[in-house]
């Protein structure tokens, strides 16, 4: 069933990829609909995420490093066979070394050591792939609670839950060389992620809403050179603001 499934779905995004494929300036989709739903976002920011990331912050630092190093680690298994479709042979090592060692040596990933040993792991998605493969970004819109898009990135979002190992012993509760969970597992980490980053970048949301015009339009920018600079895998994508995505 689930190959069958799988199959299916791959020759619906083949099919959508083509016709997007030339399409490389991300103009707005539905722009009335997505500024509703960027309201709507910013209300449960500012009534659930926000303060849960404030409480967040208040844990002692060894235990808010140890929870960011955890699912940063988790995050990595996503980034290894986009590394082999791209075919980024360097970053496959580092990325296969960084979670070896950090599962092993560092406790789950609750600690980094495959940093002090060189060893850096860039986060690699499946919208990436598609955008190094020449896959325009298609038009650009809001998702409820996932926040800003595009076509390409929403598909590939899609495709990630396919090839991401950790949603495959989680969501799709299948089992991996003797390990299994469950859909609440990987909805917590996902969870956990997010607010992780957002207490990181509190201080950075308020001056973006303190200083922006029009903040629907500075998040669009923010996070359109954010995508580019990851396929590019430019060193501006490791700023503060280089988890700035789904």
């Amino acid at each position: 069933m689930v190959t069958k499934n799988f199959k299916r779905i791959s020759t619906i995004l083949i099919i959508v990829l083509f016709s997007i494929s030339g399409l490389k300036a991300a103009e707005e989709c539905f722009e009335n609909t997505s500024r509703s739903i960027f309201k709507f976002n910013m209300a449960f920011d500012d009534a659930v995420l926000d303060p849960i990331a404030k409480g967040y912050s208040k844990l002692p630092d060894p235990i808010k490093k140890g929870t960011s190093n955890f699912t940063s680690n988790i995050g990595t298994l996503l980034s290894i066979p986009n590394n082999l479709f791209q075919g980024n042979f360097n970053q496959l090592g580092h990325s296969v070394g960084s979670f070896v060692v950090n599962s092993s040596f560092g406790i789950l990933g609750l600690f980094n050591p495959a940093e002090k040993m060189g060893l850096r792991a860039h986060k690699e998605d499946v919208g990436q792939t598609l955008g190094t493969y020449g896959i325009g970004t298609g038009c650009y819109f809001v998702l409820p609670i996932l926040g800003p898009t595009t076509l390409r990135d929403s598909l590939g979002m899609l495709a990630d839950s396919f090839i991401d190992p950790f949603a495959h012993v989680t969501i799709r509760e299948q089992e991996l060389l003797g390990t299994s969970g469950s859909s609440l597992d990987y909805f917590t980490v996902k969870g956990t992620t997010a607010i992780d980053f957002r207490a990181d970048n509190d201080a950075n949301f308020q001056s973006l809403e303190e200083n922006s015009i029009d903040l629907y339009s500075s998040l669009k920018s923010i996070y359109l050179q954010n995508r580019e600079n990851k396929i590019k895998n430019s060193s501006d994508d490791q700023d503060d603001w280089g988890n700035l995505d789904n």
